[in-house]
């Protein structure tokens, strides 16, 4: 029952001293051109012993050291106004230490375990600042909670014959959460469950909590999958009230609703997609014009018709922000009356869309473009293997359709990366799996001509509806829009990215405008090297992430200086606000309230963070289901991570990583060496670098911390 016992004497005082700090700073706070001596204080907090007096001065002496107060005269201390309170985000620690992210700073404010002071990851915080005399980084205690970011966990409840503990599954939560057996909702010891803390007392290590929900017992595919989504916050099933919202609406597509569209229900249509896809986003027509060019509809499910602002699915649709993909399920953002059946662009059925149509010269130039409504018939569903093998064979039906769109793509293609747009074409991780959900083996999916086809339409739609209302008639203003930004890339990174790939003769450019065109040249001449994947990463790595803003930046890998999100209202919220948004526009609205947008789109990005994390650790967990009956097996591996605990490797053959402690490595005490990305052995000099062939063999596969240990052979 580790992590909760402590001594109950040390506890108490520590925690009298805490809150005396705390209350001594808010006089302070609250007086900020006042000055206090002890004795002003002690009679402010009705302490007459000396004992308590002695504490006071104490504490102001340390308030001084931090830099929180000064002292204006003997005994007398004042705010220092040139030392204020941070807020900022916590990244906690696996060993209970934390840094306080700032937002706009580069520098982080370490914590020590002793004063994080209840905060969890991802805690907003008020933290009072001063630097370490020991180590000469700036370090802090936090004094406020501001805003909790999770009070609900995921962990296996251990149970004693008075009380229980959940000892939580991720290991940046520090504590474990106290539970008193009346309220573990009939939960038996070895469960794994949902709990939420419940309060936090200052004088106890642990939180108190109760069990919402038991999700089964571990190991167990259900139990695991709901447990993943759990823990990101993240939704398995809709409430009945939604669900039966989606059954009460009406889906007949009247003749009064197609009279109101632009109807293409006779030009050629289709959809491609994966193989295993049920939801169907988009659609593609084509006509040849009267004079020779090509009339291209890209066509998006008109989810906005069917969900109303307001409405109980607009809510629940808002709240989920997106669809989230697990390796074995998706969980739609939409019911699956609207995803897969009435918004699903399925074949052979009357579909209502929002759409952007262009006319293309066989250059690809867009000549004249249109948004709008229509009413579309799909001919034919494809699947990208189907697509893929008309383009190779020139064979099959609607071949010819295939092969132009084909060639349209890889000149629009060629444009984009002639100015500047950024090619990350990274393999794709997928697992054969059994009836219960466990992994048979692995296999990549490779980003093809068809894929590139739907990817470029799709682009081409989101850019020029992004600039239809980014880029307003003379002397008119932009009105408020849903804008996909990318930010340039940080350069101290690009620098060090630079100095990494020298080590394996490879030349980075970060002068401003030659970055773009170096990195698509090191990604050509990685590919199909040992170092591809680390490479890949390590760049990706060095990009800013993508967000949603009502602030328009541009999007710095697509080259482009207006993006958007309109191509799957299905399973992205932002694609929603933006078809509500154009409409809007399209009808001669005014400009929308930017606050409230700024706030969906942060919401958003939000939702598509944890979303990503969730996909990400049912990988890994597969990952680790897979070798867990291959201990002592034997792999090819590459080095594609050096920590100061130890070596990051990927195997060849199904990419799964996992870590060889340094601790591990017979022979030599070996060192993280930051700056190299290397481990370097104490005595011998020995070095294992990222990029560097190894050869494993799995030592352990833990499925409840989703961790594979190695060991080098």
């Amino acid at each position: 029952m580790a992590r909760h016992k402590k001594n109950k004497s040390s506890r108490k005082s520590g925690s009298f001293k805490h809150d005396l700090i705390q209350q001594i700073i808010t006089v302070f706070d609250k007086n900020p051109t006042k000055s206090f001596n002890y004795k002003q204080l002690s009679s402010a907090f009705g302490f007459k012993d000396m004992a308590n007096k002695k504490l006071i001065t104490i504490v102001l002496l340390e308030l001084v050291e931090q830099g929180k107060l000064r002292e204006t005269q003997r005994g007398k201390f004042s705010l220092n106004e040139s030392e204020n309170f941070i807020e900022g985000k916590v990244d906690m620690t696996s060993r209970g230490a934390a840094y306080i992210v700032i937002e706009g700073s580069d520098k982080d404010v370490y914590i020590h375990p002793r004063n994080t002071n209840t905060a969890l990851n991802g805690d907003i915080v008020k933290v009072n600042i001063f630097s370490s005399k020991r180590n000469k980084k700036i370090e802090g205690e936090v004094v406020e909670i501001v805003e909790r970011h999770q009070t609900e966990f995921v962990g296996v409840i251990e149970k004693s014959a008075n009380f229980s503990f959940v000892i939580v599954d991720n290991t940046r939560m520090p504590v474990d959460i106290f539970i008193s057996n009346d309220k573990l909702k009939n939960a038996n010891d070895g469960d794994k469950v949902i709990a939420k803390i419940t309060e936090w007392p200052l004088d106890k290590k642990n939180p108190f909590g109760k069990v919402l929900q038991i999700l089964g017992k571990p190991g167990e595919n259900e139990t695991e999958m709901h447990a993943i989504l759990a823990e990101f916050g993240l939704p398995y099933e809709f409430p009945p009230k939604v669900e039966k919202a989606a059954q009460d609406l009406d889906l007949e597509i009247t003749p009064q609703e197609i009279k109101k569209r632009r109807d293409f229900r006779t030009t050629t249509t289709f959809t491609i997609d994966p193989k295993d896809a049920k939801d169907f986003d988009d659609a593609l027509s084509l006509k040849k014009l009267d004079n020779g060019n090509w009339e291209i509809g890209i066509h998006i499910a008109d989810v906005s018709h069917y969900i109303q602002p307001g409405s109980i699915l607009d809510n629940e649709a808002y709240k989920r922000a997106t669809s989230v993909y697990l390796v074995d399920r998706v969980v739609p953002m939409l019911p699956e009356i609207l995803s897969n059946q009435a918004c699903s662009l399925r074949p052979h059925e009357t579909k209502l869309c929002f759409a952007a149509v262009f006319e293309l010269d066989e250059k690809a130039n867009v000549l004249n473009e249109w948004f709008g409504r229509t009413v579309i018939f799909s001919d034919r569903r494809f699947t990208y293997e189907e697509a893929q093998e008309r383009i190779e064979t020139k064979e099959g039906d609607l071949v010819e359709e295939i092969l132009q769109l084909d060639k349209l793509a890889k000149l629009l293609r060629k444009d984009r990366f002639k100015d500047g747009s950024i090619a990350f074409d990274r393999l794709e991780v997928k697992f054969n799996l059994d009836e219960k959900g466990a992994p048979l083996g692995v296999y990549f999916k490779e980003s093809k001509d068809a894929n590139k086809l739907i990817e470029e339409f799709m682009l081409l739609a989101n850019k020029r509806v992004a600039e239809f209302i980014g880029k307003p008639a003379k002397g008119e203003k932009a009105k408020t829009f849903v804008y996909r930004i990318h930010d340039e890339p940080n350069s101290e990174k690009l620098l060090s990215l630079s100095n990494f790939v020298k080590k394996f003769g490879y030349d980075l450019k970060t002068e401003e405008k030659e970055v773009a065109h170096s990195i698509n040249t090191l990604l050509k001449k990685v590919k199909g090297t040992n170092e591809e994947d680390m490479i890949e990463q390590l760049t990706i790595r060095t990009m800013a992430k993508a967000v949603y803003s009502s602030n328009n930046i541009g999007h710095y890998g697509l080259a482009f200086k207006h993006y958007s999100h309109f191509t799957s209202p299905i399973r992205r919220y932002p694609d929603v606000i933006v078809h509500r948004l154009l409409q809007h526009y399209l009808d001669g609205g005014s400009s929308a309230n930017q606050q409230e947008v700024e706030d969906q789109c942060k919401h958003s990005s939000k939702m598509e963070i944890s979303a990503t994390e969730a996909e990400r650790t049912s990988i890994k967990y597969k990952q680790v289901q897979f070798l867990e009956d291959k201990i002592g097996e034997e792999f090819e591996g590459v080095i594609s991570g050096v920590s100061e605990w130890g070596l990051y490797v990927q195997i060849v053959d199904n990419m799964c990583e996992g870590m060889v402690r340094l601790s591990d490595i017979e022979g030599d005490y070996y060192i993280y060496d930051a700056p190299n990305y290397c481990a370097r052995g104490n005595n011998t000099g020995q070095e294992y670098r990222m990029g560097d062939e190894v050869k494993i063999k799995v030592r352990r596969a833990d499925l409840v911390k989703k961790q594979l240990d190695f060991e080098l052979v």
